[in-house]
């Protein structure tokens, strides 16, 4: 191989790199909502997988029932997050133009988990 060939190579290689966390940054700002309970418990989370709001409709609020209010935030919370990976792994999936390349489209990685 060539000077030429493994300079360019690296060339495209560092771009790449950039490119990644270009789109990684961006994925992170972007965000997913669900929610559970016909929309009484409404959960929103960013790409990079931390809560941003939750919302608690006044009616879902049952000092008897606390357990059913819980499992709400649980669903939501976790639909939420479930969506908010899958628009990370979108995001990386048009950069690297559909191929699977190990910890591309991982959440843990992005976050550096």
């Amino acid at each position: 191989m060539s000077k030429k060939m493994l300079g360019d190579m690296m060339r495209q290689a560092q771009k790449m790199q950039q490119e990644v966390l270009r789109a990684q940054e961006e994925a992170k700002k972007k965000t997913a909502e669900a929610t559970a309970g016909g929309g009484m418990v409404t959960v929103v989370a960013s790409g990079a997988g931390e809560i941003v709001s939750i919302n608690i409709e006044k009616d879902v609020v049952n000092p008897d029932d606390v357990e059913m209010l819980q499992d709400l935030i649980i669903a939501a919370t976790n639909e939420a997050i479930k969506r908010a990976q899958e628009l990370v792994n979108e995001e990386m999936s048009k950069l690297t133009g559909g191929l699977n390349l190990p910890g591309l489209g991982d959440l843990g990685n992005l976050l550096g988990k």
